[in-house]
């Protein structure tokens, strides 16, 4: 570590990523506006998509861990109705982006979608031609509505139970990973509804000219820095799923700028980088239960290392071989975790199923009355 980097407590660096994140302090009191929706989302600059059901839908969680009790609505109308705030595409996996880091995220997103290579190449290039035709002259649909419109008939296999898709849910995830066709929203049931990108994207993005390669990894670690605060080149890559290498050389370009500043934190191994316009609060005050695809955990080394969790999803563990249980929710209270709870919607008896708490080592005494406390208001 250099000299003259900048000495940091490992409690100075967790309640800076608590800030970066929005999770140092507590929760408005004044009524959840679209306008505080969309700023949440635009310092968290990502949120993670899932499929999983089992509490609600992932990406719903991060705001209420932030805003507390909100209209879920408020997030569908940013992600689904013009001019957009939200975005999908492939960042730290499917994911809500800001529509501005489509294009840098275009240029380095090497996902290889293999889908598309179970369809004939002749079969393809007829549903390519079908599907963007008719999408150029429709309003957004679904997977299965274009199959019906095209009337493409063909037999699946029913023995697989995996994603057992047909030519054109493939044929479109591949258009979608190209960065041809965006999603424009999401049905009730959680099927994309897809819309070709230039109506998806604002009219001044369309119009904008291919970013640089660097400069478009340097744009994607900055935002991915201020979400941190703190971090390594590591957590930095992790957070949009960058390669390592081209990471490090943006990281190293911002700190040349004035971006990003060298640090040491006490116990924290490797080397640091703090982003200049990151504050450090005093104390940490917020409570949340973190969904597990929060981007506060995202990168599980970091979790460990700064915040002493360690943390595994363990949905697909066979269930005795479980330790906490199918959905853990991380407890954090301050600047700590201090719990960890499994949680489930009984959505048919409107009831929250607490299934297992485990407290975690030197939990305060208040840990029991402040969980519960959140567990009433997510419920």
């Amino acid at each position: 570590m250099s000299s003259t980097s900048t000495a940091l407590t490992l409690s100075q660096a967790r309640r800076i990523a608590l800030h970066a994140q929005g999770l140092a302090k507590g929760r408005p009191t004044t009524p959840i506006t679209s306008g505080l929706v969309g700023r949440t989302f635009k310092q968290l600059q990502l949120v993670q998509i899932d499929s999983v059901n089992v509490l609600s839908r992932s990406h719903y969680l991060p705001f209420f861990a932030r805003l507390g009790n909100y209209d879920r609505s408020l997030v569908d109308t940013h992600s689904s109705y013009a001019p957009r705030k939200m975005m999908e595409y492939w960042a730290h996996e499917a994911s809500f982006i800001q529509p501005e880091h489509f294009a840098d995220l275009k240029l380095w997103q090497n996902r290889v979608w293999v889908g598309a290579s179970k369809v004939p190449s002749e079969l393809r290039a007829d549903l390519e031609q079908q599907i963007l035709a008719l999408l150029g002259r429709s309003r957004p649909m679904t997977a299965r509505a274009i199959t019906a419109r095209i009337a493409h008939v063909e037999e699946r296999d029913a023995s697989n139970w995996g994603w057992n898709w047909n030519s054109v849910k493939r044929v479109l995830e591949d258009l979608f990973e190209q960065g041809v066709v965006a999603a424009a929203g999401r049905t009730d049931t959680f099927e994309r509804r897809y819309a070709l990108v230039e109506k998806v994207l604002p009219a001044g993005l369309i119009e904008a000219e291919d970013p640089d390669p660097l400069e478009a990894m340097v744009r994607l670690i900055d935002a991915a820095a201020r979400a941190h605060g703190v971090g390594t080149v590591r957590c930095f890559a992790d957070y949009f799923r960058l390669p390592i290498k081209a990471s490090a050389a943006a990281v190293a370009t911002l700190v040349q700028r004035g971006q990003l500043e060298s640090v040491e934190v006490t116990g924290w191994p490797g080397e640091q980088f703090r982003h200049v316009q990151a504050a450090l609060p005093r104390r940490a005050r917020g409570r949340a239960l973190l969904s597990p695809f929060d981007s506060l955990v995202f990168e599980r080394r970091r979790l460990e290392q700064l915040f002493g969790f360690h943390y595994r999803l363990e949905i697909y563990t066979p269930a005795p071989k479980r330790q906490f249980g199918y959905y853990v929710l991380p407890f954090l209270l301050g600047e700590s975790i201090v719990a960890r709870v499994d949680l489930k919607a009984d959505r048919g008896s409107k009831v929250l199923l607490a299934r297992a708490v485990h407290s975690e080592p030197g939990a305060p005494a208040n840990t029991a009355q402040e969980l519960a406390e959140e567990l009433m208001l997510m419920a």
